[in-house]
């Protein structure tokens, strides 16, 4: 069991859980509803425990749908999400907002579009600058005294803002990309988060589905997939980035998993303080990842493993500039 699961609720969970957001966010068009629900259905039966959604997920719709999903299962999983960002419905466009009295209130309809009267871990989505975030943790503390929220939780942040956050609160979890291809919590973040006792919660460890083998060409992702604006997947990148693929997938092929299990697998290696929360709208592909789980690295197929996609193998930036602004988190020094 995970050090975040004992320290927030007495469930017996596999070491992967569930990130709810491609179902209704970011990789084209939502999953119509009723298929999604099955999905979540599906997903508690082959045994999730860890369910992660957010305010900010398909403009509130993901929290409904994990609200209907698992109502009835409440008392047997961690449910997860995210204030202090959300599309503003008058200007149509994410808003970033740590303002103690905006988190309040999204917590307040978080708690009713997931059909609780409690979260077990509350994330600020991300740090607003205009707000100290000694304020909006302290107003997650209150929201923790007042029982609406089990733990408090920072997504996107950097060392730094972690150990301003530890002395206002106890940070039970920060929320960071990580994966074979992302490492930039290991820069600063990740020697942070153990020195505070703070769980390492990594979203996208399947490099946005690139290390599923998932994207072999950008053009055929819908007009409104995130990942056509995400350097790595462009025209430029991506042929180079699989060509580092290819490396991933001969290590697959010669132990008789998936890509994306080893990419799990070498996360989970990483410590039981790092939690890994795959995405997925494939019922099969859940059950995919879930079974890695189970899959244990020996130190030289993780040495193998670590010197597969360096920062300085990947082309691309995770982010563009613009969307690097609205992050917290540390990068590694630009390639000569």
């Amino acid at each position: 069991m995970s050090t975040l699961f004992v320290r927030l609720k007495d469930v017996a969970s596999p070491p992967i859980g569930l990130g709810c957001m491609n179902l209704s966010h970011g990789y084209g068009s939502p999953v119509p509803e009723p298929e999604a629900i099955r999905a979540l259905d599906e997903a508690f039966d082959m045994g999730y425990r860890h369910f992660d959604t957010a305010t900010l997920y398909g403009a509130t719709a993901n929290e409904k749908v994990v609200g209907q999903a698992l109502a009835g299962k409440r008392n047997q999983v961690m449910l997860a999400s995210k204030c202090g960002l959300a599309i503003d419905p008058e200007l149509g466009k994410r808003v970033i907002d740590g303002r103690p009295e905006t988190l309040k209130r999204q917590c307040e309809a978080s708690l009713q579009r997931l059909r609780t009267d409690h979260l077990d871990l509350y994330y600020l989505h991300r740090l607003d600058r205009q707000v100290p975030i000694e304020e909006s943790v302290g107003a997650l503390g209150r929201l923790v005294d007042e029982g609406k929220i089990g733990a408090i939780g920072l997504s996107e942040i950097s060392a730094a803002t972690l150990r301003r956050a530890v002395a206002e609160r106890p940070i039970a979890a920060v929320q960071s990309e990580y994966s074979l291809w992302t490492r930039n919590p290991e820069i600063a973040l990740s020697a942070a988060c153990r020195e505070a006792g703070t769980a390492l919660v990594a979203f996208s460890p399947l490099g946005r589905g690139f290390l599923a083998g998932a994207v072999r060409n950008s053009e055929r992702l819908e007009e409104n997939d995130m990942r056509r604006g995400l350097p790595r997947f462009s025209a430029e990148n991506l042929p180079r980035n699989l060509r580092q693929l290819e490396k991933l997938e001969a290590l697959a092929d010669e132990l008789g998993v998936t890509t994306g299990q080893l990419a799990l697998a070498w996360l989970r290696a990483k410590g039981d303080d790092v939690i890994p929360i795959p995405g997925s709208r494939s019922i099969t592909h859940m059950r995919e990842n879930l079974a890695a789980g189970t899959l244990d690295l020996d130190s030289a197929t993780v040495a193998r493993l670590n010197a597969m996609m360096t920062p300085d193998q990947v082309a691309g930036d995770r982010y563009s500039a613009e969307q690097q602004a609205d992050v917290d988190t540390e990068e590694f020094e630009p390639q000569d």
